[in-house]
């Protein structure tokens, strides 16, 4: 699915993942789920010491996957094929969840490490993109460096 310029450009991001990363897929018959299989395998296959991808998830939404170190049950979830501007998004959550620094303030990372939810709660955040939409990949990477920095947030793009 990917070309061999963007493989190898992932693979010079991908040695900056410093913690084992897993990606875990709900899949359907549809072709979407065929394509995010593709997208997920070869991601996993740039980095296999690194990456893992399954594909036995039971999310509802489907296709979709989630991304999270391993063992820490981040709540970073694709319920799209994150192809075209949203890509950078992927690249930036695995990053991310493999532990690199997010280019982020440290007080505004202990703020978001702060933020506590109502006792048994979580903050849950469901982003809607549009390919035309200039916001959109800023909007999803905020979010998404949220969930990664805090167990208490989950966030679906």
């Amino acid at each position: 699915m990917l070309d061999a310029a963007t493989k190898t450009q992932l693979q010079a991001y991908f040695e900056r993942i410093s913690q084992p990363i897993e990606l875990v897929a709900s899949l359907d018959d549809r072709p979407a789920s065929q394509e995010m299989r593709e997208l997920l395998e070869d991601i996993a296959a740039l980095a296999p010491q690194k990456i893992t991808a399954r594909f036995d998830g039971q999310d509802a939404r489907r296709p979709s996957f989630s991304v999270s170190r391993v063992g820490a049950g981040m709540g970073v979830r694709f319920a799209a094929i994150p192809m075209g501007h949203e890509f950078t998004s992927l690249v930036l959550a695995l990053l991310q969840a493999g532990g690199h620094p997010p280019k982020v303030e440290a007080d505004v990372i202990e703020q978001i490490r702060a933020l506590e939810p109502a006792e048994g709660e979580e903050f849950v955040f469901e982003t809607y993109m549009s390919l035309t939409c200039h916001n959109c990949p800023d909007v999803v990477q905020a979010v998404n460096l949220m969930a990664v920095q805090n167990p208490r947030i989950k966030a679906t793009m």
